[in-house]
């Protein structure tokens, strides 16, 4: 059975829902899947007084060399000015001896995102993930247009062709919408098939 990573990092718990989506969708897919997220680096003071979101379901992952274990990985973290947050960037840059050695080359890979503002840089985000994702030899599976939920102006929504995305707004009242997850399901299960494809 393939084995699927959702990678993820949530402020809020905006990208905590869209990880259960995406995993969802994954195990849809056939895959068997993990849900983890990474380390909360931001000093206490900060958290508190930005009032993250501390309890969680998931798991922190174990370190980089876990990510050798799976046949994809999907990677989901929020836009900080139009990039992923210093939490997510500082595990990637845990895993050079992993790109050193080769371990994740040929594997699947795709990413989602949060942003307050439709405009407030879900694609530039989701390509500083993708970046890494690539440097490491992985093949990047985003949200294609199979999944019609993307288009048309008949709401607010998220969504882009590099991956799955919601809006939080600028309180972060705003939970991810069912069309929201059903793309970030649909993007899981594109993913874990084409592990699956590429594992055969």
């Amino acid at each position: 059975m393939t084995k699927v990573l959702v990678l993820y990092y949530s402020s809020y718990g905006h990208i905590e829902q869209m990880a259960d989506a995406v995993a969802e969708g994954a195990r849809a897919g056939g895959a068997e899947v993990d849900i983890r997220r990474v380390a909360e680096t931001a000093p206490q003071a900060v958290v508190e007084a930005a009032h993250f979101k501390t309890d969680t379901k998931h798991a922190e992952i174990e370190g980089p060399d876990a990510l050798a274990k799976y046949d994809a990985i999907i990677v989901g973290a929020p836009t900080r000015y139009g990039r992923m947050p210093s939490q997510m960037a500082a595990f990637w840059d845990t895993t050079g001896g992993l790109w050193f050695q080769g371990k994740l080359i040929g594997k699947v890979g795709g990413a989602f995102t949060s942003t307050a503002s439709q405009h407030g840089g879900q694609e530039t985000t989701l390509f500083s993930i993708i970046t890494n994702l690539l440097h490491h030899g992985m093949t990047i599976v985003g949200l294609d247009y199979g999944f019609a939920g993307q288009n048309g102006l008949d709401e607010v929504k998220g969504g882009t062709p590099y991956g799955a995305s919601t809006l939080a707004d600028g309180d972060g009242s705003r939970q991810p919408s069912a069309v929201e997850l059903d793309g970030a399901r649909y993007q899981g299960k594109r993913i874990a098939e084409t592990a699956a494809k590429l594992a055969g």
